[in-house]
């Protein structure tokens, strides 16, 4: 059975918009892309402003399976886990999947904190603006539309 599921993707270290598109290009069942959008970081440490972007797809795979798509993606793109929230050179998380509610220590769909980030709710707001529901920027860090991918 396919139904929607929004991913998440980000990239603040190397060459940020190649890790994205590489990622973009090796996504099963893709249906659409948002704009790209640099946003400043969001706790952490010290680190540069990252690219963000969101992707919809129409898929069969589950939650759990979009997990490991999202860490395929991530090794693919030689993501070192380090730091807590520190720079990475891609990080792809599962935002949203359309009739799947998952609480789990290593999964939560939709993802926990998708409506306090702006860098998920604008693009996504050009996905899916039926998503937001009345939902208003929380002034977490700027961001800025660069272009598309």
């Amino acid at each position: 059975m396919s139904r929607r599921a929004f991913l998440g993707l980000g990239s603040n270290l190397g060459e940020r918009l190649m890790y994205l598109r590489g990622a973009i290009d090796a996504i099963p069942d893709l249906v659409s892309v948002s704009s790209l959008y640099e946003t400043d970081p969001i706790g952490g440490p010290e680190q540069g402003a990252y690219l963000n972007c969101v992707v919809a797809l129409d898929t069969d795979l589950t939650p759990r399976e979009l997990l490991e798509l999202c860490r395929v993606l991530e090794a693919a793109a030689d993501r070192v886990r380090i730091e807590r929230w520190g720079p990475r050179t891609l990080d792809v998380d599962v935002v949203y999947v359309d009739g799947e509610v998952v609480d789990e220590s290593d999964l939560v769909v939709p993802h926990p904190r998708w409506r306090d980030r702006a860098f998920v709710m604008v693009p996504l707001g050009e996905l899916a603006p039926d998503l937001l529901d009345g939902w208003v920027d929380p002034g977490e860090g700027d961001v800025h539309k660069v272009g598309s991918l």
